[in-house]
């Protein structure tokens, strides 16, 4: 790649700012054992079944839910206790490159396999009609269908295309999850409207149809963590249970504390992070063809810096971002990406496009800088976050880091320090200036998590009157 240091256009090296690391203050409910809550709640549902148990499909996804394998192995031991015989089938729409043993190498990868859950994995991408809406055909997967129940694993969240009573959860893994690549194809061929209005009946067709048993809906909090699971009947996927869990959802979804930015620095994207590798409504950034922006956050200019190795080159989402580095860029398979996108149809086009691509980290950032829209010697409005999953521990530049220190929602736990680039222009993880809350972050050796250092100053001074976003 051409070298572009020094040139006129993208800012000198001395233009990095200083950050300072700031946390956001929050409730954060946690559901202390989530393995018997899912057993607890999927027996709750069984019990009031009326027919008589056998073969079952327990449908699991491709997100990367908190306590997973805990919560699938508790699905499980639910309904064999109630005489059922379950397997695991992937419910992931085209993820896992479109093929049955890319989808079975991505639920591996979060732990369900017949080791961890107790219940075999069967995959295949076959599919059955179960029938139609607005003669629009709706696919099941055909173990499923010929296992005739599906039991659903699924989190509840705000969606990251379009606005309605049902987002993702059992709806959308019922309709798009369960229908395969085949099935997701349909769906997303009516574009938005498809997922908002068409979604929710599809469900309500296979809940209908007596296939679906109910499912397990898990709500996480702002770190990663499940906060709630229910159990939800057939009656109450795509109706007012999953809609309310939905507005619960929303209200504990990570955010970014401001109304603008000028840069957004993102370590890390993927499919383990969004659906979209980057969630929208964090970035408030949706770019779908012929479908407005959202209002409020507003941010310039975004430079991600990584692909986690779990999306196994899926970038979809990366036309999210403006700004990219050539090591992030290595690492997307075009097949899998492309494979998600035209799954999607018009919602996957812009989001699949390739961003400026800039040989190193360092500058992929001054780029961004560069491209912000204002003048140089304005201040610089700059956050850094590990993942748009993981916003609150976040690094900001020094005017954000001072204004910080009037708002009673944020805490300032570092003083301002130059962003840690190496040499060849490498930028190390925000976690190495302070640990990252992660839920799903392995201990050390003995059991232990590494203990977080002290801030270098106390929480920020309370306000007089609760400040809005800065």
């Amino acid at each position: 790649m051409t070298d572009l240091a020094g040139q006129p256009w993208l800012p000198s090296a001395r233009s990095v700012p200083r950050v300072g690391v700031i946390r956001q203050l929050f409730e954060a409910p946690v559901e202390a054992e989530p393995e018997s809550a899912a057993e607890r709640e999927t027996a709750a549902v069984l019990q009031a079944l009326e027919r008589p148990p056998g073969p079952v499909a327990v449908g699991v996804g491709s997100r990367g839910v908190a306590n997973l394998e805990a919560l699938v192995r508790g699905v499980v031991r639910a309904l064999r206790r109630a005489g059922w015989d379950p397997f695991i089938v992937p419910a992931m729409g085209s993820h896992g490159g479109a093929t049955a043993a890319g989808q079975t190498e991505v639920l591996a990868d979060y732990g369900v396999t017949e080791a961890g859950v107790e219940a075999p994995v069967r995959a295949d991408m076959a599919t059955d009609v179960a029938g139609e809406v607005e003669g629009l055909p709706v696919h099941v997967n055909a173990l499923a269908a010929r296992a005739g129940a599906v039991f659903l694993i699924s989190r509840v969240k705000p969606h990251t295309d379009f606005r309605g009573r049902w987002e993702s959860g059992l709806a959308k893994m019922a309709a798009i999850g369960l229908g395969k690549q085949a099935g997701a194809q349909v769906i997303h061929s009516a574009g938005v409207p498809g997922l908002r209005d068409l979604m929710p009946r599809a469900a309500r067709l296979l809940a209908g149809s007596g296939l679906l048993l109910g499912g397990l809906a898990v709500v996480e909090n702002q770190r990663d963590q499940t906060a709630l699971v229910r159990g939800v009947p057939a009656s109450g996927i795509a109706a007012e249970l999953e809609a309310e869990l939905l507005v619960r959802a929303r209200e504990l979804m990570p955010r970014l504390p401001f109304d603008r930015l000028d840069v957004l620095v993102v370590d890390r994207m993927g499919k383990d992070v969004s659906g979209t590798g980057l969630d929208s409504n964090v970035l408030n950034r949706m770019r779908i063809v012929g479908e407005p922006e959202p209002e409020g956050l507003h941010i310039a200019a975004i430079a991600v810096l990584d692909l986690t190795a779990a999306s196994h080159g899926n970038a979809i989402g990366v036309g999210l971002a403006d700004f990219i580095p050539q090591r992030l860029r290595r690492r997307i398979d075009a097949g899998a990406t492309y494979a998600n996108s035209l799954t999607a149809g018009i919602v996957g086009l812009e989001r699949a496009k390739i961003p400026m691509t800039m040989p190193t980290d360092r500058h992929a950032v001054l780029a961004a800088i560069a491209a912000r829209g204002r003048p140089a010697g304005e201040p610089l409005e700059l956050a850094w976050i590990a993942d748009t999953l993981h916003t609150e521990v976040l690094a900001v530049s020094e005017p954000l880091w001072e204004r910080a220190a009037g708002r009673s929602d944020l805490e300032r736990l570092t003083e301002p320090r130059p962003m840690p680039f190496s040499a060849a222009g490498r930028l190390s993880p925000l976690n190495g200036l302070w640990p990252v809350p992660r839920a799903r972050e392995a201990p050390e050796p003995g059991g232990r998590r590494s203990a977080a250092p002290r801030p270098t100053r106390s929480r920020a001074r309370p306000a007089a009157r609760r400040p809005g976003r800065a």
